[in-house]
């Protein structure tokens, strides 16, 4: 295969709708825009949301609570996750990243959900206390 070989797939490129070609065309004269009013003319525009004077969706809806621009956000991880890493590792944010457990924008915080049998060291943003637990019971330590 050579540039030169290439072509679009069938049907997937269509001609530019040319306008304003003669009445033969279908679309001379008025060009597809019908007789007079807003839409038949140049530099026409509607506003978004505007549903021709009935009152719009989004003055419809009922208004309720705000929302915290300041919110921290947490990838979770739970400690079957962890259970995937050999004993004695120290599991921080970037063994999770490496690991693809976690996308490495957010804060990292591990909860109790399964179970842990390996001794890890845990060095991540936020343990909740059933997790820092089991992970003590299981031998490991946690840094917050």
């Amino acid at each position: 295969m050579k540039l030169n070989n290439l072509s679009p797939n069938e049907g997937s490129r269509k001609n530019k709708k040319r306008v304003g070609r003669g009445h033969g065309s279908g679309l001379g004269k008025t060009s597809g825009r019908g007789h007079k009013g807003a839409r038949s003319r140049s530099g026409y525009s509607l506003a978004p949301g505007f549903e021709g004077g009935q009152m719009p969706l989004h003055r419809r809806l009922p208004k309720r609570g705000f929302t915290n621009i300041f919110k921290t956000e947490y990838s979770i991880v739970s400690l079957s996750d962890l259970d995937s890493f050999d004993a004695g590792t120290v599991v921080d944010k970037q063994a999770l990243v490496d690991a693809g457990l976690v996308d490495g924008n957010n804060q990292v915080k591990v909860l109790a959900n399964g179970q842990i049998t390996k001794a890890v060291t845990v060095d991540v943003d936020k343990v909740s206390k059933g997790a820092a637990q089991k992970i003590t019971d299981a031998g490991g330590s946690v840094k917050e």
